[in-house]
């Protein structure tokens, strides 16, 4: 049986990829502001999170699959950021995904186990400078995540997937030419930054029924990043 998947914010990037990979074998929607059309074979929603009542949407009664992936990557000094740059990050990365969740628990739950998948980062596990307001919206993520998955078991799967820096247009300005990627690179154990398709493979594995036994885990896909010192 197709599944019924939906990506918010899935036209580029890492959401993108998880719509290659699954387009074939499930009916993908993707709820977005900008609609890729080089992506065939799936139905696309003008939608903003931060804007838009995920209710409004003409969707299917059951969703069993659903990746939230707006996000925000916001590095900067603690004593350069203001009050509202916080808030700021925690409206893109959590508030709107409560929003989203909230409108579509009907769907979830008509959906028998359906799976939920989120992205936090590394930087809530690792303490990294400049990272104050990102890892307190990804953190808050992970906290809800937990709570959620308890509340709604069986019937729905939540899990987190909390990668290191991946070279997606999000990361365009950290990630900019060969050096910079180079740098970042050597950084992790793995010598390399992720890619959408790192990422991707394990979105698309947590939406399957071969991690049916899986809720509540926050995965690191982080080339090593938040548990091996190599230097």
């Amino acid at each position: 049986m197709k599944k019924n998947i939906l990506l918010i914010g899935g036209s580029y990037g890492i959401g993108r990829e998880i719509a290659n990979q699954l387009k074939d074998s499930h009916n993908i929607i993707i709820a977005s502001r900008t609609n890729d059309d080089s992506l065939e074979g799936v139905t696309h929603h003008t939608f903003d999170a931060l804007e838009d009542d995920i209710t409004s949407l003409d969707l299917p009664e059951a969703i069993h699959g659903l990746v939230y992936c707006p996000g925000s990557i916001n590095l900067k000094p603690f004593k350069r950021l203001k009050p509202e740059a916080f808030l700021e990050d925690l409206n893109v990365n959590f508030i709107s995904l409560v929003k989203v969740v909230q409108g579509l628990l009907p769907n979830l739950k008509a959906g028998e186990q359906s799976s939920l998948v989120f992205f936090s980062t590394v930087a809530v596990k690792v303490g990294m400078p400049f990272h104050t307001s990102v890892a307190a919206a990804k953190g808050a993520i992970e906290g809800f995540s937990k709570a959620l998955a308890a509340e709604n078991a069986p019937s729905m799967r939540v899990n987190v997937i909390a990668p290191s820096l991946t070279d997606t247009p999000l990361a365009e300005r950290l990630l900019s030419n060969d050096d910079k990627k180079d740098a970042m690179g050597k950084k992790h154990p793995l010598k390399r930054v992720g890619t959408t398709k790192d990422i991707a493979n394990i979105a698309s594995f947590l939406l399957s029924e071969e991690s049916s036994w899986m809720t509540g885990q926050i995965i690191g896909v982080d080339g090593g990043m938040s548990t091996l010192q190599t230097q």
